[in-house]
């Protein structure tokens, strides 16, 4: 990884709509897929993401948008699962690892505490997060769209959300 002056995210035909997108302000999640243990398409890939989604319905669906270049999105293709967790405050560093805006020596994984599940890594002191399986996939703008049902949800205490304004991370008093 090599550290820029300048935001590596940048690109002048995406400002004003990752500006407008900034201001709406978004949770940060995390979304992992494939094997700890495993190699080649079974390795671990993460991926922070602020644009998603929750629909309600029989099954719940979480819809999240990636780059359909990303190792997440390679993953989820090829395995179909996936898990994502809600952040809370004290993972914003995590959240820059997995962005890839932050060095991640011997990579993003080994800088928390993971379980291996059916669906894929889970991030351990996450209390909110739930299991998911690929329902479809479709090209939207940039982005990578997966829908996915929620196949388990467990919701756990949301004292400090991270969230992610205006390319800055915030948290806020769970009575605000």
């Amino acid at each position: 990884m090599t550290i820029h002056a300048e935001h590596p995210f940048i690109d002048p035909e995406r400002v004003l709509g990752r500006q407008l997108r900034g201001r709406l302000g978004n949770r940060v999640s995390l979304w992992c897929a494939g094997d700890l243990a495993g190699t080649g398409n079974e390795r671990p890939a993460g991926l922070t993401v602020s644009s998603c989604l929750v629909v309600p319905g029989e099954p719940w669906r979480v819809v999240g948008f990636v780059d359909p270049a990303s190792d997440l999105a390679a993953a989820i293709e090829h395995t179909g699962r996936a898990t994502v967790a809600l952040l809370e405050w004290q993972h914003r560093g995590l959240a820059d690892m997995f962005g890839g805006i932050a060095p991640a020596p011997g990579g993003a994984f080994r800088h928390g505490e993971f379980t291996q599940t059916a669906h894929g890594p889970r991030l351990v002191d996450a209390t909110t997060w739930a299991a998911l399986e690929l329902e479809s996939t479709d090209e939207v703008g940039w982005n990578l769209q997966l829908t996915c049902r929620a196949v388990d949800i467990a919701i756990g205490p949301d004292e400090n959300p991270l969230h992610h304004t205006r390319g800055r991370y915030r948290t806020f008093d769970a009575a605000d």
